[in-house]
Formats: C-alpha cells, sequence, structure tokens
C-alpha cells in the first residue's frame, strides 16, 4: 500500500493571520502550582499522590516544560489519573480554564466517534457500505465517487485528490475558504487513487462523513451530537461551526477548553462509557483506536485516531499542538493545548509533546 502524507498547514477561517504579533506574545508565567481548580465542571479533582504518581517528579516536569523554549507556543498542560484530575497549569492565562479556543483537526476524532454512534443507532448499516447510499442526490453527479465506502473515508483512503494546501497552490480551493456548498466543493474533486489503496490525511474526507451524518440524522451533525454524547457527559462549553450549505465542519472547527476536550478523550479512555454508562459501543471504540491503517514506522491510524506504536498511546491531534494523550496501560491521560494558529517550526509537534508525556508516565506506579 502507498502512503502519501501531505503537509497540514494551518486553517484561517476567520480567526485572522498571525504573523509579527507571536513574537510579541508573553512568554509562560513561572511555575506555581500544578493543584486543579474547582470550577463545578463535572471533573472528579485529586492529587497525584492518591493516583500513585510521584508528585515532585511531575512538579519537575511542569518547570521543564515552562523554560522550554521549544514550547513557547503552550497554554496548558493537564494531567488525569484514574479518571481523576490531578494537575493543571495556565501557562499563558488563567482564564483559559474557560477560554474556549480552536482545536483545528481533534475535531476528526470528534467525527471518529460519532460515526461509531450512528452504526450503533442504525442509522447506517455497515462501514463498508458506500457513502452514496445515505447521500444518493449528492453522489448523483458524481459516479465516479458513487462506490467510495464509509470505511475508506473514515481512514483517509477515499482517493479524492483534495489537498490541505489547496489545488496546485491555489488557495481559493480549500474548504477553509468556506464555501457556499462543501458537499460538492469535495465530489468535484478528481479522484487521483483507487479508494483503500493510498493514505492521504486531508480535511475532505471527514467534512463528507459529517454530511452523510447530517443526511440520516435530519439536524445539523452538532445538534446530534449534542444529543446523542456530548449533553451525556457534560461536554459544554464548546461552539462547532457550520458551512452556509448548513453542514458542520468535519475536519475542523470546534472551539473549546482544555478541560472539556479531556473530557471526550476521557470517554475514549473508559471504552465509551461515562460514569459507568454506556454512550458509545465498547467494541467501535476498540476498533476506532485499533491499527486500520499503516501509516509509517512511528505512526498507524485508527478510525481518524493517531496510534503511536512505540509507546502504545493513542492519541488526538490538532494543529498548532492541540493534543490530548491516552496512555491506557496507565490509566493516563495528558491534554496539552498551545496557540493554535502557529506555522512551520511554531507549532508544537507530536514528538515535541512526546518527550514530557512519556515522562509523566514514567511517574505513574
Amino acid at each position: 500500500m502507498k502512503i502519501r502524507l501531505c503537509k497540514y498547514l494551518f486553517l484561517f477561517l476567520a480567526t485572522g493571520v498571525v504573523s509579527s504579533c507571536l513574537k510579541e506574545d508573553t512568554l509562560k508565567a513561572p511555575f506555581d502550582s500544578f493543584d486543579p481548580v474547582e470550577i463545578q465542571d463535572g471533573h472528579h479533582i485529586s492529587t497525584p499522590t492518591l493516583e500513585n504518581m510521584d508528585s515532585l517528579a511531575l512538579v519537575e516536569v511542569y518547570k521543564d516544560v515552562i523554560e522550554d523554549d521549544n514550547l513557547w507556543s503552550l497554554k496548558s498542560m493537564l494531567v488525569f489519573r484514574n479518571g481523576h484530575l490531578v494537575a493543571e497549569n495556565y501557562f499563558k492565562d488563567q482564564e483559559d480554564i474557560v477560554n474556549k479556543d480552536l482545536i483545528w483537526s481533534c475535531t476528526k476524532q470528534f467525527m471518529g466517534v460519532l460515526v461509531g454512534k450512528a452504526l450503533e443507532e442504525g442509522m447506517i448499516d455497515s462501514i463498508d457500505d458506500p457513502m452514496s447510499k445515505y447521500m444518493p442526490e449528492a453522489f448523483a453527479g458524481h459516479p465516479d465517487k458513487s462506490d467510495i465506502t464509509i470505511r475508506n473515508f473514515i481512514t483517509m483512503r477515499s482517493g479524492i485528490g483534495f489537498s490541505n494546501d489547496g489545488v496546485s497552490g491555489q488557495t481559493d480551493k480549500l474548504l477553509r475558504q468556506i464555501p457556499e456548498n462543501s458537499v460538492d466543493f469535495v465530489l468535484d474533486l478528481p479522484v487521483n487513487d483507487e479508494q483503500g489503496t493510498v493514505f492521504h490525511y486531508n480535511d475532505g474526507d471527514p467534512n463528507l462523513i459529517s454530511a452523510m451524518i447530517q443526511e440520516v440524522a435530519g439536524k445539523p451533525t452538532d445538534e446530534w451530537a449534542d444529543e446523542v454524547i456530548f449533553s451525556k457527559i457534560g461536554f459544554e462549553n464548546y461552539s462547532w461551526t457550520r458551512y452556509p450549505d448548513g453542514i458542520t465542519f468535519g475536519g475542523f472547527g470546534i472551539k473549546t477548553t482544555p478541560r472539556e476536550l479531556a473530557k471526550f478523550a476521557m470517554l475514549v479512555a473508559d471504552k465509551g462509557t461515562w460514569n459507568g454508562e454506556p454512550i458509545v459501543s465498547e467494541s467501535w471504540i476498540n476498533d476506532m483506536i485499533s491499527e486500520q491503517v499503516d501509516v509509517n514506522d512511528d505512526y498507524a491510524f485508527g478510525y481518524y485516531w493517531w496510534i503511536n506504536k512505540e509507546r502504545n498511546i493513542h492519541h488526538m491531534w490538532g494543529h498548532g499542538g492541540q493534543f490530548a494523550f491516552i496512555a491506557p496501560h496507565k490509566d493516563l491521560i495528558v491534554v496539552l493545548t498551545s496557540i493554535p494558529n502557529t506555522q512551520g517550526d511554531h507549532q508544537i509537534n507530536a514528538f515535541e509533546a512526546f518527550e514530557y508525556v512519556d515522562r509523566i508516565v514514567e511517574l505513574c506506579d
């Protein structure tokens, strides 16, 4: 199988361009404490010691994060053990505990869970069905794509030639330019590869998944998600943008807080349950975070979820440095959020984050 990884550029939307203002951003505040604050948002608070972690060593991790110039754009780091919030720090602004910000492609991981819920609810019969079965009108004018399966859309192997860099250098060929019809925008593109043969990371595939869910749910994807999942796990402090055609953004578009992002990661870490209540099928979660595509020596891809092979860690990953790492063997979640609108070397990549996640993993007995 061939592998093609496109360079994932920062998506502008209507947030404005970050340029010289990056240099004017204040550095991370000196370390004071990582003691979590109780804000009555549903999180269970504990301490590292009570959850069998080395508290003093965790202090050193936080101090080193603050002193690491490569992580100058980091806004928060939260640590959860055994389902409890044991440490958090907001490096730029303490109000980021409740301030929403873009999590960019972490939205794709939300879509992975939502497909499983749609399957569980009987809204779709099988991920091996062609998507056109559920959106016949949209695919009517695109017979070359009528047999592409849901499975290949949720593993980034549809073969549709969508580029997050634009088409032939044309930046007006991007979903971030807010097309009037986001479904036709993607379906009008050529098929570059036979479906199921090439891993091609892009925003077009998950946007069509959102459109399909919207079709079978009979309401915007964000509304349906709130009804069947978000409201059940207390995921409240968020917004999710729609295109002019009413389609909820599938590849990006959620704004939320680090604590809210953690709730979604906790749902996945607990195999689809929340406080003992089943929310999403456990079998789906297991498949979603299992290797479906071998991406490279370091990474596999599930159903929109990233899997680091060496570490047995699966995670959410958004542009700029938005992460929720789940280490199931340690019952550990580490959430990192960063200034979202950064480019190139200014953004935090997964391996820079792993330098500290690995250290936190080692602190767990």
